[in-house]
């Protein structure tokens, strides 16, 4: 069976990627916050002006757009990587406390079904 990646893995790889070609000195926190942000943008273009169906479509593995989202998720993660290592945020620790929050203030039996947001309720 092949190995996954963890987390772990990828921060490594990512920052020795970095070292090898000297882009540290890129790799401030303004920078990939704004390298995220870009790669957000470009996933969001792929979705503009879709309707339903066509975004349906992306749920196919054999859609020709389909790797276009791919490979934009994983620019987005890879840059927030990024971001975490050089401000030193352990990424686990943060999403547990924040999935923690979250469970709290979206309580299920109050907020099922619901989009509001937690002050509206």
């Amino acid at each position: 069976m092949k190995k996954k990646f963890d987390l772990n893995d990828i921060s490594t790889y990512l920052t020795n990627f970095a070292k090898e070609r000297d882009w540290e000195q890129y790799h401030t926190p303004k920078n990939l916050a704004c390298a995220l942000s870009v790669e957000a943008s470009e996933l969001l273009e792929i979705f503009q002006w879709k309707n339903i169906e066509q975004e349906n479509a992306l749920l196919l593995k054999e859609n020709t757009e389909r790797k276009k989202v791919e490979d934009e998720i994983s620019d987005i993660v890879t840059y927030a990587i990024r971001l975490c290592d050089v401000l030193d945020i352990d990424l686990e620790t943060v999403m547990k406390r924040k999935f923690k929050e979250n469970e709290e203030k979206y309580p299920a039996d109050q907020v099922k079904g619901s989009a509001r947001k937690y002050d509206e309720y």
